[in-house]
């Protein structure tokens, strides 16, 4: 049985073909969803015709692909937006789907979902405007927060400011204080963590199972983050590894990782290209 999943994100739109147990292949789109949420409260009429395209295009995609079933699912720009509902009803209305608007703590579950399956541990999930933090010990889940600050907002309220990046995560993490501390097994997810561990190989193009192997110790990322704070945007998107589309984003979400480490005392995570798209399939009973 073939099965797609459709994730509208911050930052892109992404999916993913399932098949006999096994992700076949993802796509992403860039579409900057969140473009301009931080400081108007909304959704922008270009950001949602790109976001409605890249899914009907998807939904083209799957249909091409004999896909039995698809699943739309939205994540914190669109719950988190004055007109998110409008934006549904419009991506209704275009592509003829329906977006299941997930909240921030069943977010953060479908991802350590998709990242440790069964097992225990705990999962760092960095989007384009939010942040989910879930562990889970013995099988019993013990912690699990989604926190408002993602790549995306913090370029859209700090730019490239390193003093304002960082008060802004300081103050936006605080309540981290009462996360369990070094957990031993501690998967990053998301398309921060996969373009950091993209840079770190220094990877000529994308390779999942080269990405899914990767272990970033902190400080390796805090290295990271100082070199790409250091850079241009345009000098940025010449480092190997480095995703284009996200070369203005990823500094702060570098220094996002790295703050995020030093507050849970973890010395390293694993990078994991499973994520909340295989969450969501195990959450409706596939996986």
């Amino acid at each position: 049985m073939k099965i797609s999943v459709i994730d509208i994100g911050s930052n892109s739109v992404r999916l993913m073909l399932w098949a006999d147990g096994k992700t076949l292949y993802k796509k992403i789109s860039t579409t900057r969803l969140g473009e301009g949420l931080a400081h108007s409260g909304r959704l922008g009429e270009a950001a949602m015709a790109r976001t409605s395209e890249a899914v009907r295009a998807f939904l083209a995609d799957a249909e091409k692909a004999g896909t039995e079933r698809t699943f739309v699912f939205a994540t914190a720009a669109v719950r988190t937006a004055e007109n998110g509902a409008g934006f549904c009803a419009r991506v209704k209305a275009e592509c003829g789907a329906e977006v299941d608007v997930v909240s921030g703590e069943r977010e953060a579950l479908l991802g350590i979902s998709g990242a440790l399956g069964t097992r225990d541990g705990g999962v760092i999930d960095i989007g384009g405007g939010s942040t989910e933090i879930c562990f889970r010990e013995e099988g019993e889940l013990r912690f699990c927060m989604s926190l408002p600050v993602g790549a995306v907002r913090l370029y859209e309220l700090c730019g490239e400011n390193r003093i304002a990046l960082t008060e802004q995560i300081d103050r936006l993490i605080a309540p981290l204080r009462g996360a369990p501390k070094g957990e031993e097994f501690v998967c990053a997810v998301g398309g921060t963590a996969t373009t950091l561990a993209c840079v770190f190989l220094g990877l000529p193009a994308y390779d999942a199972e080269k990405v899914q192997a990767c272990i970033l110790k902190r400080e390796e990322v805090g290295s990271l983050s100082e070199r790409l704070l250091s850079m241009t945007v345009c000098e940025r998107r010449e480092i190997p590894g480095m995703d284009v589309r996200r070369a203005d984003i990823i500094a702060g979400g570098a220094l996002l990782l790295h703050k995020i480490m030093t507050a849970l005392k973890l010395n390293e995570v694993h990078v994991s290209d499973r994520d909340n798209l295989e969450g969501y399939l195990a959450e409706k009973g596939f996986v």
